[in-house]
Order: structure tokens, then C-alpha cells, then sequence
């Protein structure tokens, strides 16, 4: 009887996942055919939702509001206020003032005016009575909420199935983008992210921490739902789809925010109020839609025919191998937490995800400090998002093709932490050039994350460790945006700051404001980033490196050491048959 087990395992010693796929081979054609009908009926709509998702998410950063000078607006006044007193013979070392002040930092000038959106529009900071550690913290505290549920809701997601569970979800959260427009104070809105101190207003139902906790499930939730209808090699293009709703909502959420403060006034209601309603009502909508149209699993999806659920379910199985579980196993979800890929994970997606984040939220305002108005900084933040989106797209194409996460990874976190360090060097030098720089950081940013989402996805095996071990990979990175929120702070100090001009320049005297380079919180936010990525880099390369060699360890086993690893039930991406894609 050992003999015979013994045969048997030296037999499944040659099933690589490479050989499992070219066992048994399928009509290209209606491969194809099979491809389109599921890219129709799901990418589309899961972009959609994802869309919606991250619009509710960042249009706060529509609204963070400032006094109703703008800083080009500020920045004309003193230039042309200036020259006159220069012309009249008046206050003649103001032109030495102006020079020198190019290198300090103006601490009253970045708290008042260096804030991003619409905000001068919006007033929601003159109606909230927001301060800028409340700002920030409303930026960060949906994060907590969104930390919290993740691994939960793909449990659930498992359990009571995509189609009930996604539009529970959209609803709840739909429903508090809505009610967020109750919001009547600044406690009210830091109880929108989380309530920390007692609010003098009835918004407590209308939490963004709620709202994060309402959110949680669909990132990782549709990076797993992918994983149940495409093979490993098609997943990177099908995350590109979905995650260029990202860059959409980047692309025009502000024109879009723009566009809706112009209903202030109507119905009594002010601009960032109608923001939360309109913005939140589609969502609630599109909820009831989801539970109709999406799928649940392959085995019973009923706009395929017979045929169709049983090729793609052998497709499935072969780039599987050994570690196609389907059902619901406890074992699995533990082995979720004993897998070191799952941690080294971790640490990559939340040194990929804090710029990201950060990028997210801040980018007009970036923009805006390389000298643009607040709607200009809006409407050139869309560029930067449509070339992001395109190499986002390419990039995820050539993953598939040639089968390679890591460096399709690695290489655009290079060109992110190269563009920031360029926003450094050339601080400077101009807002073309920093605008240029800016372009190269928002793709290299944007164009990592459909290979870093596909690389986890791919090398989880098993239904229930892989559902698991996305969903915390995801919630730890996703730490990376409530870090994000805190990076760039209206207090932040310039390196290289001058103290004597600190101590000697009266910061309210609008003479001394012209020209001035409004860089003074971003430098510091781009170093934290630059670094965050260099770290993110190494661990990619490492996790790269480790794969590798344990591809080629299972390549050399001999027949007793594959017997003795391929022991045991529900190994997963254990099993020795199993392969890596690095």
C-alpha cells in the first residue's frame, strides 16, 4: 500500500501548474468567446462601482476649504502691490525681502491658503468651523473603519455570496454619504470619519467611520471576485479595468465637485452639501441593480450556457493545480495567518498604498502650490490622471503577457520615488517643471498597483486562504491611508528653512508675500513619500527573490520529498505541485 502511494505522488510530481494547463487543451476560439462574454458582463459594472467607491471616498478633498482669497489670487495682489510701493520709491528693500523669503517658509500664508479643492467654494470649513488637525483627521479615520472590516466582509463575502453581499454594502454606505449632508459642525464631520468627541449635533448616524467600515468590502472583495472567474495570467488587465476607475475619479471628480457647488443655494441646501447627496443617491441606486445583474460564482452564473460554466470551470481547475478548494474551510483561513508571503505582502501594499493615498488627497493641492488657482489646480490634475490611466492599462498588458509581477511593480515604484524627489530638486525651478515632475509621479504611482493587487491574488491558493489572506494584505495597506491623510500638513516646515528670516519677517505683512514659491508643506510630504517607496522597492525585490527560489527548490524535489510535502489536506498553494508567479 505505501508503494502504491508512493507511485502515486511520484506521478503528481510532474503536474507543475504549467502542465496542468497543457493537459487538456481548449478551442481557442471559444476561449475567446468565453473571455469577451465575462469581460462584458463584469468588468465593466465592477469598474462602475469602483468608481463610485472612490469618488464617496476622496470628495472631501473637493471640499477642504480655505479663506475666500486664493493663493494666485494672493499672490497677484502682493506682486502688483508691491511693484507699486517699489515704484513710488516706497519700502525699497521689499525686493530683498521677496528674494530672501524663496528660501523660508511662511507658516500663517500655508495654513490659510495652501489647502486643495474647491474649497473656496465650498465653504465647508467656514460652515464646520473645521480646524487643520480636524481636516486631516477627517481625511485619515475612514481608513480605521476600512482597516477593521476587511477580512470580516471577505468572510461574508464567501459565506453569503458576492451578489447579496456587495449591494449590502453600497447601500450602507450610500445611505451615510447622504446623511453627511446633516453634518452641522466640525464634530459632526470628525464623527463622520469617527466620533472621538461628543457632538452638539444629531450626525452620529452619519459616521465616516461608518462609512469606511460600509466600504471595506468591495476592494478587496472584487480583487477576489476576479480571482474566481479569471485564470492568474488574465488577472492584471481585469484589475487594470477596474482600478482606472481610480484614476477616473482623480480625472474629473473635481470638475464634477466643481460643477455640483454650483446648486448652492438651491433647496436652502449649500454646495458640499448637495456633493454628499448627489454623489452618495447613485450609489443607493446602483445597489438594488448590483443584487439583479452580478453573478455569483461560476458554477451559477446564468448568462453563460452549459458549455460556457463548464469550460471556464476547467480552465479554473487546471491553472489551479492542487490548490482549488472551493469550500468554506477553517484550516484555510488560519493558514492565511502562518504564511509569511502574506506579511512580506503587507509590507509592500502599504509602502505602495500611503503615496497613493496621499497623492489621492493632495494632488491639487500640490498642484496648487506650484503657483495654479484652485480651479486650475483641479482641472490640470486631470492630465496627470489620464496618462496615469493609459500606462496603468499597458503596463497591466504586458504583466499578463510575460507572466511577471514583481518588477511590473518595482520598476514604476522607481519612476513614483524619482518623480518625487524631482518635485524636491526642482522646487525652484517652476511650475512647468514641477508640473512635469508631478505627471511622472502620479504614473509611476497609479500604474503599480493592477500587477501589486494581481501578484498576491495569483499565489494564494484555495478559495478561503486566498479570500482571507487578500482581504488582510489589503486592510494592513490600506493603514497606508490614514498615514496618507497626515503627510502633508498645513504645519509642516520647509527643510532648509532660514531661522533668521523666521525670527525677523513679520509673516502677516502682505509685501513680503510676492512671488513666493507655495512649496512650504509639500517638500517635507515628498521626502516622507520618496522614502516610503525606496523601503516598498526593497521588499519587492525581496519577496521577487524569495519566489524564485522556492520555484526552483519544488523544481528539484525528488519523488520522496515531494510525497512527504504533498501529505496533509487542503494544502493550498502548499502543495508542492504549486508554482509561483514572481
Amino acid at each position: 500500500m505505501g508503494d502504491d502511494k508512493q507511485e502515486i505522488a511520484a506521478l503528481e510530481y510532474v503536474k507543475t501548474d504549467e502542465e496542468f494547463a497543457s493537459e487538456e487543451g481548449f478551442d481557442p476560439d471559444e476561449e475567446r468567446k468565453l473571455l469577451w462574454k465575462l469581460d462584458k458582463r463584469l468588468t465593466p459594472f465592477l469598474t462602475l462601482l469602483y468608481l463610485l467607491s472612490f469618488l464617496d471616498r476622496v470628495n472631501i478633498g473637493s471640499m477642504d476649504v480655505h479663506f475666500s482669497l486664493t493663493p494666485g489670487t494672493f499672490r497677484n495682489h502682493a506682486i502688483t502691490t508691491t511693484q507699486s510701493k517699489l515704484n513710488h520709491g516706497r519700502n525699497n528693500n521689499v525686493a530683498w525681502h521677496v528674494k530672501a523669503m524663496r528660501h523660508c517658509r511662511f507658516r500663517s500664508l500655508t495654513r490659510k491658503f495652501c489647502r486643495s479643492g474647491n474649497a473656496e467654494l465650498a465653504h465647508l470649513d467656514s460652515d464646520l468651523k473645521l480646524t487643520n488637525d480636524e481636516y486631516n483627521w477627517a481625511l485619515s479615520i475612514f481608513f480605521i473603519g476600512y482597516v477593521i472590516l476587511e477580512v470580516p466582509s471577505n468572510v461574508f463575502l464567501k459565506r453569503f455570496g458576492p451578489r447579496l453581499w456587495i449591494p449590502i454594502g453600497m447601500t450602507v454606505w450610500g445611505g451615510i454619504m447622504i446623511a453627511m449632508a446633516a453634518v452641522q459642525n466640525s464634530a459632526g464631520l470628525l464623527s463622520a470619519r469617527v466620533r472621538f468627541r461628543e457632538s452638539r449635533t444629531m450626525c452620529a448616524s452619519a459616521t465616516i467611520f461608518f462609512l469606511g467600515l460600509a466600504e471595506a468590502g468591495l476592494v478587496p472583495g472584487i480583487v477576489y471576485y476576479l480571482s474566481l472567474w479569471y485564470t492568474r495570467k488574465e488577472q492584471a488587465v481585469r484589475n487594470a479595468a477596474f482600478f482606472s476607475a481610480a484614476t477616473l475619479a482623480g480625472a474629473f471628480g473635481g470638475v464634477l465637485a466643481y460643477g455640483i457647488l454650483q446648486m448652492a443655494g438651491t433647496q436652502g441646501l449649500t454646495g458640499w452639501q448637495w456633493i454628499f447627496i448627489l454623489e452618495g443617491l447613485p450609489t443607493v441606486v446602483l445597489a438594488f441593480v448590483t443584487y439583479i445583474y452580478l453573478p455569483d460564482l461560476p458554477e451559477t452564473a446564468s448568462f453563460l450556457t452549459d458549455d460556457e460554466r463548464d469550460l471556464l470551470k476547467r480552465r479554473l481547475a487546471q491553472d489551479a493545480g492542487m490548490a482549488k478548494e472551493t469550500h468554506f474551510s477553517w484550516k484555510q483561513f488560519f493558514d492565511a495567518f502562518r504564511d509569511w508571503k502574506v506579511y512580506l505582502h503587507m509590507a509592500i501594499f502599504i509602502c505602495m498604498a500611503t503615496p497613493l493615498y496621499s497623492l489621492s488627497l493632495f494632488l491639487p493641492s500640490i498642484i496648487r502650490e506650484m503657483g495654479y488657482t484652485a480651479l486650475t489646480a483641479q482641472l490640470m490634475s486631470a492630465p496627470l490622471y489620464a496618462v496615469a490611466c493609459f500606462f496603468s492599462i499597458l503596463l497591466a498588458f504586458t504583466s499578463d503577457h510575460f507572466r511577471e509581477r514583481g518588477l511590473h511593480v518595482a520598476i514604476p515604484a522607481t519612476v513614483a520615488m524619482v518623480g518625487y524627489i524631482l518635485m524636491i530638486i526642482l522646487k525652484d525651478s517652476g511650475s512647468q517643471a514641477l508640473y512635469g515632475a508631478a505627471t511622472l509621479t502620479a504614473t509611476g504611482i497609479f500604474s503599480k498597483t493592477p500587477a501589486m493587487f494581481s501578484w498576491f491574488a495569483n499565489n494564494i491558493g484555495g478559495h478561503t486562504k486566498r479570500g482571507v489572506a487578500i482581504a488582510a494584505i489589503i486592510a494592513f495597506g490600506n493603514i497606508g491611508g490614514a498615514i496618507g491623510g497626515q503627510i502633508y500638513r498645513a504645519d509642516d516646515t520647509q527643510f532648509g528653512e532660514i531661522s533668521w528670516i523666521d525670527r525677523f519677517m513679520p509673516y502677516d505683512n502682505p509685501y513680503l508675500i510676492a512671488d513666493l514659491p507655495s512649496i512650504a508643506r509639500t517638500v517635507r510630504g515628498h521626502t516622507i513619500c520618496a522614502v516610503i517607496l525606496a523601503f516598498g522597492i526593497v521588499f519587492i525585490l525581496l519577496m521577487k527573490f524569495l519566489l524564485i527560489r522556492e520555484n526552483r527548490r519544488r523544481d528539484n524535489l525528488t519523488p520522496e520529498q515531494f510525497a512527504k510535502e504533498a501529505e496533509g489536506e487542503e494544502l493550498a498553494d502548499w502543495h508542492p505541485s504549486f508554482r509561483y508567479i514572481t
